[in-house]
């Protein structure tokens, strides 16, 4: 079934102008009818919402480019390709390291919190506890 982009766009709950930032990346087929309107189909809807997720999931958009070549390579899940596994493998590391730099901030924020007694100073202005 043949889509025209303004169809697409609400199906994938975007827009249009995202669609077409999306075709000219590379990341979105541009394919186009004989009246020269775009035509999508339920492949096109596939690899939304698979950027869609992945991008709620914290990825860039050039890190979905992997995934969108894997699907569009006739593969079932976008991630089922060696180069969508390296970008997940990344993406996890990165996420360890930021959990790392979280984890220390909080044990600082702890040892300032326990040297300082644990009990709120009072406000300078108004004698109010902050």
């Amino acid at each position: 079934m043949d889509m025209r982009i303004g169809e697409l766009a609400a199906r994938a709950g975007t827009t249009t102008r995202t669609l077409r930032y999306y075709e000219s990346r590379g990341l979105l087929p541009a394919r186009r009818g004989g009246n020269g309107y775009r035509t999508y189909d339920e492949s096109d809807l596939k690899l939304l919402r698979q950027i869609r997720t992945l991008q709620d999931f914290g990825f860039d958009l050039e890190e979905t480019r992997p995934f969108v070549e894997c699907l569009q390579a006739g593969h079932p899940e976008g991630d089922t390709c060696p180069a969508s596994l390296d970008v997940y493998r990344r993406k996890l590391a990165e996420l360890d390291e930021l959990i790392g730099e979280l984890q220390a901030a909080r044990a600082q924020i702890g040892v300032r919190l326990a040297t300082a007694g644990g009990e709120a100073p009072l406000c300078e202005l108004g004698g109010q506890e902050l």
